[in-house]
């Protein structure tokens, strides 16, 4: 028998997470999430419309209870599929594929001090710049759903700030997404921080929450690349940005977390908001496989990593604390691209709107294709 400790587990051992960054009923029902759990030291999961679009649009998993949803529905046959009977059914299957994610890794949840074994659902990425309607949404998605290891993504626009700060003061436990400049997580930050002081201060249970802030990465890359190579700038300075960016928000995460502002909170039993990386599989064949992993390992950090780069991490790895080396020349860089006239503010505005952009466009296809298949099921 082997007592070899292969890169994912050491990786675990330094103090991140591993999150998978794809689901789907198949996945959870056919045994593969479960292996992923058991052999590849995974302990959590996300969501995103993209990964459900792919998921419903894909064999005959949901047929069942679409076709069951579709003989309830209001709408006679042949009168085709009200648009809101869409919307109620992808959340309907969408609730069961995250409550059974939830019950798949409660043993995790448990195991971890729920520390881990969280699953993240988005709310309606139409709402991003509606702070009420995203608020209610958040809350309805955790009645509906109702596990304890359940986080709702919230996208880290300017209107959700306040929506994360008042549903993390409800006690409920959020993945904020979408997040892509240093400005804009130390914002997050501190609503999450006031969120749990709200909660403290209205006689509620810190302990029970748990939130990570999920900074999306190699977007980053593709963007300033894209970026550098039109501004004909030295060669040296591309593939850099988005472990930087990384690099100065862990700095950041451990100072926001620390003080007697946050060591009051901690002695109530609140948690630190984790800095999860997100979108690190490289998209640049030019770069190795790795390299959003080995470049942001440190502790109290997860990072959501697709199925292929869970793989060649396992394969190939070279898990050592990384976080916290090179922060001179991180902020070196960001001088570095100014002066070839490379714009970091526009390029993380840029990211934020295009990605809330992308969401919405990918729950907007995934309801045309619920749609398309609703009345393909639907008795003639």
């Amino acid at each position: 028998m082997s007592t070899e400790v292969l890169p994912l587990q050491r990786l675990s051992a330094i103090g991140q997470s591993v999150w998978v960054d794809f689901l789907s009923r198949d996945s959870i029902h056919g045994g593969h999430l479960r292996q992923l759990i058991d052999e590849f030291s995974v302990v959590g999961a996300t969501s995103n419309p993209s990964i459900f679009q792919k998921a419903m649009s894909e064999g005959d998993a949901y047929d069942e209870q679409l076709h069951e949803l579709r003989s309830s529905a209001s709408s006679p046959a042949g009168e085709g599929v009200d648009t809101g009977e869409v919307a109620e059914a992808f959340w309907a299957l969408a609730e069961r594929d995250i409550q059974d994610a939830c019950d798949l890794f409660r043993d995790v949840w448990e195991r971890s001090g729920r520390r881990d074994g969280y699953v993240s659902l988005e709310v309606d990425p139409r709402l991003a710049y509606d702070t009420l309607r995203t608020f209610r949404e958040a809350m309805r998605l955790h009645e509906a759903v109702e596990r304890p290891n359940l986080m709702v993504k919230i996208p880290a626009t300017k209107p959700g700030l306040a929506a994360i700060e008042d549903v993390i003061a409800k006690g409920r436990s959020i993945n904020v997404t979408l997040i892509f400049s240093l400005r804009r997580y130390a914002e997050v930050a501190e609503s999450y921080i006031r969120g749990l002081e709200r909660l403290v201060a209205e006689g509620g249970d810190p302990s029970s929450v748990a939130s990570v802030a999920s900074f999306f990465v190699s977007r980053i890359d593709t963007e300033a690349d894209r970026r550098l190579q039109e501004a004909d700038a030295p060669e040296g300075l591309q593939g850099k940005l988005a472990i930087a960016n990384a690099k100065l928000a862990y700095r950041h995460y451990l100072e926001a977390f620390s003080g007697p502002r946050w060591q009051f909170l901690v002695g109530k039993g609140a948690r630190p908001q984790r800095v999860l990386w997100a979108s690190t599989s490289t998209k640049n064949p030019a770069y190795p496989d790795t390299m959003y992993v080995d470049e942001l390992i440190g502790p109290d950090t997860v990072n959501t990593m697709p199925e292929e780069t869970i793989e060649a991490y396992q394969d190939h790895g070279h898990p050592q604390p990384s976080l916290q080396r090179g922060l001179e020349a991180a902020e070196r860089l960001l001088s570095q691209l100014k002066s070839v006239g490379v714009d970091y503010d526009d390029i993380t505005e840029t990211l934020e709107r295009e990605g809330v952009e992308k969401f919405s466009d990918a729950f907007a296809e995934l309801l045309d294709s619920l749609a398309a298949k609703q009345r393909s099921l639907a008795p003639a």
